[in-house]
């Protein structure tokens, strides 16, 4: 530190600063439009040194900044001595430090970088959860962003998940970097969570850990894009938002196929075959696993049923497509993760290729905590090992290792039997509270004067119901009675509670009154 104070004072007293402009790099040289000070540099030279070519004795500092802000040689004087004084860490005063780089580098050039800059969109769900917060009407009922609340309105932590963190915490749990293909033993549990006891996961799964669902299906659509090249992913119609951005992201090209009827509120099944039929053979089919978003249909439990989903997977299997499911709500949609989990594990006893994106942000509540895993079923041990090869080297550079306090949690309660029955009876819990909104609104609206049939919400499961209101109606549900929802009639049955669930029932029966609730 001592050598990099001496040689910012020998600079700073030098008669000439030498200032390499538009220079134009290659290779790792110095970039174009950059400045560098060094008494001793050779001004002779038509081109700069590699960095790498130079000694310690060459150089006092290197800085970049646009040079036509440089107003004259004090100011750059006066910076190489504030970066010394902050290398250093000596006594000096850096007081100048501030005033020295403001006169090297000022917001005009920032602007002139940045003004095409276009304003993108919104996000259409947590914009709506903006909006909601900014609103100042004490009426206003948020029944957009799909987060578990607790009858009182309030966010709701498993008892199961507090139980674990003071497990963890007891225990001192290690703050190191976790591996790229994240914490083993969470990753394991996970897949016997989710694939069942019986899966020989050690030798027919290649999987890793992921930043929630949305990494998982990330990091699916990257593998995908490189691996199963040319062909297209088919997503249901509606699905999930944020799918297709994923996937025209990660350079797949996204088709639907038919899922909801909107002429009856339900699932069209025909259509979903058909298409299914049709389109190219060892396409990619988006499907989820159950409690579809957003229309969540379903019957007895399950959607589609399992007699449904054993014609679907023989139209995949029959067509040499690849099953891309999206699980998010294992347990939570019908209250048994066993029941949940039926339609991928039929899929993989029919030997169809499947990837599993797996997300825990809403059957254990941790959706801050950003825990999910990606897994692909495999042949081989030799075949898994070329698999996680690949997908190592697709997360290392987008954020090198995933992190390692959500997956202790969800591991912790998993792999000790008695938080694990705790968490299977909270996750019911859950699932029916959320069932009896779905009765309980049905009968308001009943209440309140609507003759529409609306069984088609008493008939869906999970955390959202597609209630069948066009645009127009949910736009009045915001301006006029300043409830936030989607514009697609989609509410998260978890934002009612017995304090609001008259109130939006009401506000339904208002703008829906009259009109077809059939789109």
């Amino acid at each position: 530190m001592d050598q990099i104070k001496e040689n910012a004072e020998t600079a700073a007293q030098a008669p000439e600063v030498t200032v390499l402009h538009e220079h134009r790099r290659t290779g790792s040289n110095i970039p174009r439009a950059s400045l560098m000070l060094s008494p001793a540099w050779d001004v002779e030279q038509t081109s700069c040194r590699h960095l790498g070519d130079l000694d310690d004795d060459d150089i006092v500092q290197v800085a970049f900044f646009p040079l036509d802000e440089v107003i004259n040689k004090e100011d750059v004087k006066a910076t190489i001595k504030a970066i010394a004084v902050e290398e250093s860490g000596d006594e000096w005063s850096i007081a100048s430090a501030g005033s020295a780089t403001d006169s090297v580098y000022s917001h005009k050039s920032a602007s002139e970088i940045w003004e095409d800059v276009p304003m993108g969109p919104s996000d259409a769900i947590l914009g709506i959860a903006q909006s909601f917060h900014q609103c100042q009407d004490p009426r206003k009922v948020n029944v957009c962003v799909g987060a578990y609340r607790d009858d009182d309105g309030n966010p709701y932590v498993l008892p199961s998940v507090r139980e674990a963190e003071r497990v963890l915490w007891e225990n001192e749990e290690s703050k190191e970097y976790l591996p790229i293909e994240g914490d083993k033993d969470f990753v394991s549990r996970a897949l016997k969570f989710a694939y069942g006891p019986e899966m020989d996961i050690d030798t027919h799964v290649a999987a890793v850990q992921t930043l929630s669902g949305t990494g998982a299906c990330a990091i699916g659509g990257r593998f995908l894009a490189q691996f199963w090249k040319g062909h297209p992913i088919y997503v249901p119609d509606p699905t999930w938002s944020n799918h297709i951005k994923i996937f025209n992201q990660c350079g797949l090209k996204c088709r639907k196929y038919r899922y909801y009827d909107r002429s009856k509120n339900g699932l069209d099944l025909d259509g979903m075959i058909d298409d299914l039929n049709r389109i190219r053979d060892r396409s990619i089919i988006l499907l989820h696993a159950c409690a579809h978003n957003p229309t969540a249909f379903g019957l007895l439990g399950c959607d589609p049923t399992m007699q449904d989903w054993k014609q679907i997977v023989e139209v995949i299997r029959k067509k040499n497509h690849v099953c891309f499911f999206d699980s998010a709500y294992q347990g939570f949609a019908s209250g048994s993760a066993e029941n949940d989990a039926q339609a991928f594990r039929y899929a993989v006893s029919q030997h169809v290729p499947i990837l599993l994106a797996q997300s825990f942000a809403k059957n254990f509540g941790l959706y801050g905590e950003r825990v999910g895993t990606l897994s692909v079923v495999c042949g081989d041990t030799e075949q898994r090992d070329h698999i996680m090869s690949e997908l190592r080297l697709i997360i290392r550079p987008l954020y090198s290792s995933p992190p390692r306090h959500g997956s202790s949690i969800v591991k912790t309660v998993l792999g000790d039997a008695a938080l694990k029955e705790q968490y299977y009876q909270e996750c019911a819990g859950m699932a029916i509270r959320i069932k009896k909104m779905r009765w309980k609104l049905v009968q308001a609206l009943g209440k309140a004067g609507s003759t529409h049939d609306w069984s088609h919400i008493t008939d869906q499961i999970g955390m959202f119901a597609f209630t069948g209101m066009n645009e127009e109606m949910c736009n009045r549900l915001t301006n006029e009675f300043s409830i936030f929802l989607t514009m697609n009639g989609r509410i998260s049955m978890a934002g009612l509670n017995m304090k609001n669930l008259e109130y939006v029932a009401e506000s339904i029966h208002a703008v829906t009154d009259g009109k077809s609730i059939s789109q």
